[in-house]
């Protein structure tokens, strides 16, 4: 066993997010803007194998946690061999999904100890979806979504909150943890990255989001894990629970333990930091990477990448130097 991964702030980083592609089978604008995106070229990704012997040199750096992402990760080929393989590590595993695809991979999921996946849906109504996604996939999403509730996964909701497309929406997810214990809605706040018309004044505020929901539901805070990037609550009477992501508003950098993995190779030390470090090349040339990824932690802002404040007039020509977010892995 190597020694954990540790920042100069003493945060130790035990969670490696994958992302297995840029590819996704949906186009919602916060994350793929333009129907006539460039995907990495094949050669440039990951290979199973490769995937693999990373993963199993970040575990023996301490990573306990291992999820994969997109893109959608389920529009990959041998995701399944994948999913297999990283299932065999002494680590939790997990991915996160659109769900159009899951019905094909409950026995691989359950054969690898997946038991909790979260699932990005951000409105329950099917107009709106084909608005938000681009295409007509609602009633199988939400057919798959009640698919993995009845064979036992835990299922958390994603829905990314903007003021201007689907605000008055949040109640109905809330509704929805009322009868369902497995069930578990996290709202996510929009957050700014190249090519997605992100603005300020779109966020929908951690304070916003408790006063909007405190108007129907009578709720009570619920004690997290020390990383919990969501702060939880449940409603009284409710068998699920719902919490806020609050990236930027409120946000949990101090308690940050992520590392995030490109389809391409490529190490991101904070999801807003437009920094990054080869990993794949030095891998493929059979060289040792531990040192460059202690030394890429080393170099960690605490907080948002070491950008200004997104309020600021300056920070929109910073975090637009970052990938998009379909590129770097939700």
């Amino acid at each position: 066993m190597n020694p954990p991964i540790v920042d100069k702030f003493g945060r130790v980083h035990n969670y490696l997010r994958i992302s297995l592609t840029d590819k996704c089978n949906l186009r919602c604008n916060y994350c793929m803007p333009q129907e006539d995106m460039q995907f990495m070229p094949s050669a440039w990704l990951m290979s199973a194998g490769e995937i693999q012997t990373l993963a199993g040199i970040f575990v023996d750096m301490g990573v306990q946690k291992i999820r994969l992402t997109g893109g959608e990760p389920l529009v990959r080929k041998d995701v399944g061999t994948i999913i297999e393989s990283l299932g065999k590590l002494p680590t939790s595993l997990t991915l996160t999904t659109n769900a159009v695809f899951i019905e094909q991979y409950i026995s691989t999921l359950k054969n690898a100890g997946v038991r909790s996946l979260n699932i990005s849906l951000d409105t329950l109504d099917e107009e709106r979806f084909r608005s938000i996604t681009k295409r007509d996939h609602f009633t199988k999403t939400l057919a798959n979504i009640r698919l993995l509730l009845a064979e036992g996964f835990s299922v958390k909701l994603n829905m990314v909150v903007m003021r201007d497309v689907n605000v008055e929406e949040v109640n109905d997810f809330v509704r929805m943890t009322l009868t369902e214990p497995n069930l578990h809605v996290r709202f996510i706040e929009f957050m700014p990255f190249n090519g997605n018309q992100w603005d300020f004044s779109r966020i929908v505020s951690y304070n916003d989001l408790l006063s909007r929901i405190s108007e129907e539901f009578i709720f009570a805070p619920l004690s997290g894990e020390p990383n919990d990037t969501a702060r939880t609550f449940r409603v009284e009477g409710g068998q699920g629970t719902f919490g806020i992501i609050s990236t930027i508003t409120n946000h949990f950098c101090d308690s940050c333990n992520r590392i995030r993995l490109t389809a391409d190779g490529k190490l991101k030390n904070c999801l807003f930091d437009t920094s990054e470090v080869d990993l794949l090349t030095p891998l493929r040339k059979g060289e040792d990477i531990r040192a460059i990824i202690y030394d890429h932690f080393q170099q960690k802002h605490f907080a948002h990448g070491g950008h200004t404040e997104f309020t600021n007039k300056d920070a929109k020509s910073e975090y637009e130097q970052n990938r998009r977010m379909i590129a770097i892995g939700g």
